[in-house]
């Protein structure tokens, strides 16, 4: 842990390991990927780096992949473009979802009625409806299930939390969020592979409960494009950012969102924004006082790419990231300051200048910038996407409780949702953060 700047008082800062390890383990869990695209590789290849975790399987509809899984992973696996399969064998113990938006719902609930813990990729729902039933049947299996934002893992989240809980920004004002891209791949215009085919990769069942359109490789491959499939911005990058905050400061989330946004660049085919800015509104509870939010995403950011989390509050700023927190902090006075005096006379100048410095003449009265700190997570940090992985198989095992469960996972899905609700709708929509329900 490396802390510089001002900020000290009352920190935790040598009482834990900053960390987190996984502890020596004798029973083996046997774990299946549904989904191996590039998220389903990023979250296996994290999940592996854990003690006591083995690959037994894959699916994926596109065969390609499935030969991908055996060069990474070995020749014993097992590989189907069924993941009805995958959940018949009884050697799997968990399984990653890292399908398409519109696959998670349905999975997870048969998942777990299979009796597979799972670990769904973010956003848990495409479609408001679906989140409840996702946790009434994780309440009536027994087995664990982990949303996939691993950032919430981050020690960097931690950090902020024991800050904004300690009063390190007073009360919460606004947050800014801001993620800039400038590529094709960053607008999901992922590559499509030549052997790409009717016979190597199953069209219809990609399709699932969506509408049934013409064979159409974008499709499956550009997936995030297009909204019968995927859930933009909202559902992809924005749901981040909604589990770092509510976790931060201990909330349900907003109860109102304004959109706007439009395609600017990428005009491709896809059905969603490129550009995409949202205003929310966080109502006042016992963890923070009312407050806003603007979220915002640019695919086509000539200012160059970059990302930021801002979070101010009455007495500083925070930016959060997964690994490092800088605290900008400062103190208003109670001298109010500001006044123009140009429009009376010199005269009337020389005493109200006079009388204000006898009334504000305390040392208190100053405004105060109390300066920076910065906190840098260390350098043999495994990072977050590890970190959500061990508390993922640690609540298999029933060590730890799981940080990011199906409620949790409707309420940063729900909130992240609410700008596409309101950009399709035209006007701002309503939200019940604690019921989880459409106003």
């Amino acid at each position: 842990m490396v802390l510089s700047g001002s900020y000290k008082q009352g920190l935790l800062l040598d009482s834990r390991s900053y960390t987190h390890a996984s502890k020596a383990v004798n029973d083996q869990i046997n774990l299946a990927l549904i989904g191996s695209g590039i998220q389903g590789i990023y979250d296996t290849t994290s999940a592996l780096r854990i003690p006591g975790v083995k690959l037994v399987a894959v699916c994926d509809l596109y065969t390609g992949r499935l030969a991908r899984a055996k060069e990474l992973w070995g020749d014993d696996i097992f590989v189907s473009r069924d993941y009805r399969e995958i959940l018949e064998l009884k050697d799997v113990d968990a399984v990653i979802i890292a399908t398409p938006d519109h696959w998670h719902k349905r999975i997870s609930i048969e998942a777990l009625k299979a009796g597979k813990a799972v670990y769904c990729e973010k956003p848990m729902i495409q479609n408001f409806d679906e989140g409840h039933e996702v946790i009434e049947a994780q309440k009536k299996s027994d087995k664990v299930m982990q949303v996939g934002s691993q950032g919430m893992s981050s020690l960097g989240n931690e950090k902020a939390k024991e800050l904004y809980e300690d009063g390190a920004v007073g009360e919460i004002v606004m947050l800014d969020m801001y993620n800039d891209r400038y590529s094709s791949q960053g607008a999901w215009n992922y590559p499509i592979p030549p052997d790409a085919n009717p016979d190597t990769v199953d069209f219809d069942t990609f399709l699932g409960s969506a509408p049934k359109v013409p064979y159409e490789l974008k499709r499956f491959f550009r997936w995030r494009n297009y909204k019968d499939y995927g859930t933009g911005v909202a559902g992809d990058l924005f749901v981040h950012a909604f589990s770092t905050l509510n976790f931060v400061i201990s909330s349900n989330g907003p109860n109102r969102a304004l959109a706007t946004g439009g395609l600017r660049y990428w005009d491709d085919g896809r059905d969603v924004p490129d550009v995409s800015i949202t205003l929310y509104d966080y109502p006042e509870t016992k963890n923070h006082a009312a407050f806003n939010a603007s979220f915002r995403v640019n695919f086509i950011a000539g200012s160059g790419e970059g990302y930021g989390f801002r979070l101010v509050g009455t007495e500083g700023e925070m930016h959060v990231g997964s690994d490092r927190i800088k605290l900008v902090r400062s103190k208003l006075g109670m001298k109010p300051g500001g006044y123009s005096l140009i429009s009376y006379t010199e005269e009337t100048q020389k005493k109200i200048i006079a009388a204000y410095d006898k009334k504000f003449a305390d040392e208190r009265s100053k405004n105060l910038n109390i300066g920076e700190t910065l906190w840098e997570a260390p350098s043999d940090y495994k990072g977050s996407h590890y970190d959500h992985f061990n508390n993922f198989f640690q609540g298999i095992r029933g060590e730890k409780k799981i940080i990011e469960d199906p409620t949790f996972g409707l309420r940063a899905a729900g909130a992240a949702l609410l700008a596409n609700e309101s950009y399709y709708k035209g006007h701002p929509v309503k939200w019940d953060p604690d019921a989880m329900k459409l106003i």
